[in-house]
């Protein structure tokens, strides 16, 4: 049985919870995502709206209903990326984010969600490095989607979780060096030496020759 109120329906469903209803402000009839235990919690929800309304602030519901599959699709092709950089945001949607939010809708990926995702690939041994940059661009679509007033905040709330640390690599100390050097075949000691000792990058050094080099 519905009963009248000044903004929005409430009735009483013969499973015993309650269902809420609102005309939106494109004329449609629209119903809460969800019954309710007490015809209270309904009321409480549909005065959430009516306040949504009255600043402004309503959001279509019908509109976030994209899956993200589609939307992270359309996101990366809007953009124009460097090749490597596609080939990447390609990778980690395929390989990292797909899986798991790829039919999702946009408006039902949640902060438990995404820590609950991030919490299994490290344990699955994905590298932290490559969580890293696959949160990170979760992070940067959704809040594409907040911008697009899809959703009102991004799920992504880790902090610092699409922070990449990548740890001090040892450097060689002069014996080690050398015992480099006489380890490895002869054709590249000249290599190591030069890199060890001469600050040379890694361009210049292959491209040098035995006639660049003057032994006395």
């Amino acid at each position: 049985m519905s009963q009248r109120r000044q903004f929005g329906r409430v009735r009483k469903l013969p499973s015993g919870r309650y269902q809420a209803r609102y005309r939106g402000p494109d004329g449609l009839d629209r119903p809460a995502p969800t019954t309710f235990r007490t015809k209270r919690e309904a009321d409480d929800w549909l005065a959430g709206v009516q306040s949504e309304l009255g600043r402004g602030d309503w959001r279509d519901p019908d509109a976030a209903k994209v899956p993200f599959e589609s939307y992270a699709s359309a996101w990366v092709k809007e953009r124009p990326l460097a090749p490597r950089t596609a080939e990447l945001y390609a990778s980690l949607l395929r390989l990292h984010l797909m899986p798991t939010f790829g039919r999702k809708a946009v408006a039902d990926i949640t902060p438990a969600a995404v820590r609950t995702w991030r919490r299994e690939r490290l344990d699955a041994g994905t590298g932290p490095s490559t969580v890293a940059k696959a949160y990170a661009l979760l992070r940067t679509v959704m809040g594409t989607a907040v911008a697009d007033e899809l959703i009102r905040r991004n799920p992504c709330q880790i902090r610092n979780g699409g922070t990449v640390t990548t740890p001090e690599r040892p450097t060689a100390a002069i014996p080690e060096a050398f015992a480099i050097a006489e380890a490895i075949q002869p054709r590249y000691r000249a290599l190591v030496l030069l890199a060890a000792f001469c600050g040379l990058r890694w361009g210049e050094l292959v491209a040098l020759r035995r006639q660049d080099v003057d032994a006395d």
